[in-house]
């Protein structure tokens, strides 16, 4: 269906997109689209690592039980973006007052 646009179709779409959000606001929306996609690519990479590893753990290791950890995991920030690193906490109910 996207390969049947025409140019002219694709130049309306983009000028429906400037009037709707402005050319101020699209640098922001791409500038965090691509954050987004960098964090969701290093998750990714890293759910695969783990995956990988309890596998391999699991195939060598006679024990089923899982390690428990002590230490929070760390979710890595996308590079030259220092601000974002956060630690994984477990999920706990929250009290609102």
């Amino acid at each position: 269906m996207i390969g049947n646009l025409k140019p002219l179709e694709i130049v309306l779409i983009i000028a429906v997109i400037l009037l709707l959000f402005g050319a101020k606001k699209l640098p922001d929306m791409a500038r965090s689209l691509g954050k987004s996609a960098r964090i969701l690519k290093s998750e990714a990479k890293a759910m695969k690592k783990d995956d990988a590893a309890a596998t391999a753990t699991t195939e060598t290791v006679e024990d089923p039980a899982p390690p428990q950890s002590t230490t929070a995991r760390t979710i890595q920030a996308a590079p030259g973006d220092v601000t974002s690193s956060r630690p994984v906490n477990e999920a706990k109910p929250t009290t609102q007052s």
